[in-house]
């Protein structure tokens, strides 16, 4: 499916994202103060680039249970969760934040991961009683803070920022009212939240452990599903390889570190950036996936070519014991 362009970009000020966001705006002409439109409640964001899956049937709250890390039996119509597809050998291969509303489980994912996502689960299908289908042609994400009221169907979680999620129908989106901030405003909040962003503060080693998903979109009291062995293991015998955490990049370097730039302690690389961003209260910030063991205080260094090397505070997301409180007992 090819990415579509949102109408809101034709309102004044529009600058266009790149990358993985195209299709929507990066800004409306200040980052910053859209922001600070965004905490007060008074703008909504553009996420209409993401993809949208519904899924449909009398089986499928129990075929998801069965294929997902997330607890899917007798969820309630209105209940929002995230839910993740490992692979065998519990690395992160899909991301879904959804909702039920009854008769049909509706799901964002990240830009063009629909296809992958629903030809997988085709294949998963065998008696089950359910219908896959990629909406996105019809069907569009916006974000807005604070609680839903007399909203299209929405979602709202543990990582939805502190707002909500509405699915609304694409031909609406050019008749929203209302200021808009871009995905740079929006990324800077999710950054500060802790959230990660699968292919961005992800790779193909990442496992939930690392990433604080476990209680947010992994169950840890439900019965078996793909990669479940690793996520286990780790959680009641181990410790992850790596940690998620959050930097406080020094201010005075006017560039942010650009995905994949290293992360080195001293003279030795022990993580990488996945995705920075301005924030308007606390300067320059980013996610990073670093070794386990490095120490929680130590003051980082990003560093690229090309690029002045750039030092960085941690604010811890993962625990970098987590999991010895369980071996220790054993």
């Amino acid at each position: 499916m090819s990415r579509m362009r949102s109408p809101l970009l034709d309102r004044p000020g529009a600058v266009e994202a790149d990358g993985p966001d195209a299709g929507v705006a990066a800004h409306y002409g200040s980052d910053l103060r859209e922001q600070r439109a965004l905490v007060a409640g008074t703008a909504f964001v553009d996420l209409s680039h993401r993809d949208v899956v519904t899924i449909t049937g009398p089986d499928r709250l129990t075929w998801l249970h069965a294929l997902t890390t997330q607890y899917f039996e007798g969820l309630k119509p209105g209940t929002s969760t995230t839910a993740l597809l490992l692979s065998p050998t519990g690395h992160v291969e899909h991301v879904m934040y959804g909702v039920d509303d009854g008769e049909t489980f509706w799901l964002h994912t990240e830009p063009g991961a629909a296809a992958a996502l629903v030809e997988w689960l085709q294949k998963m299908v065998f008696m089950s009683r359910v219908e896959i289908a990629d909406v996105t042609d019809d069907y569009a994400i916006i974000w807005r803070p604070g609680t839903a009221e007399g909203e299209h169907l929405s979602r709202s979680g543990d990582d939805s920022l502190g707002g909500h999620e509405v699915f609304l129908p694409r031909a609406e989106l050019a008749g929203l009212e209302g200021p808009a901030a871009g995905i740079w405003a929006y990324e800077a909040l999710r950054i500060e939240a802790g959230a990660p962003r699968f292919g961005l503060d992800t790779d193909e080693r990442a496992i939930p452990n690392e990433l604080g998903w476990l209680g947010v979109g992994v169950h840890l009291n439900k019965g078996c599903y793909r990669g479940q062995e690793t996520v286990a293991r780790v959680h009641n015998l181990g410790r992850p390889p790596r940690r998620i955490v959050r930097l406080l990049l020094d201010g005075s370097v006017d560039h942010l570190p650009a995905h994949g730039y290293a992360v080195r302690a001293g003279d030795k690389q022990v993580g990488v950036i996945g995705s920075a961003a301005r924030h308007h209260e606390l300067g320059p910030v980013a996610l990073a996936l670093v070794k386990r063991n490095v120490d929680p205080s130590a003051v980082l260094e990003i560093v690229a070519e090309d690029q002045p090397t750039v030092t960085a505070t941690q604010d811890l997301l993962v625990d970098p014991e987590v999991g010895l409180h369980v071996r220790s007992r054993l």
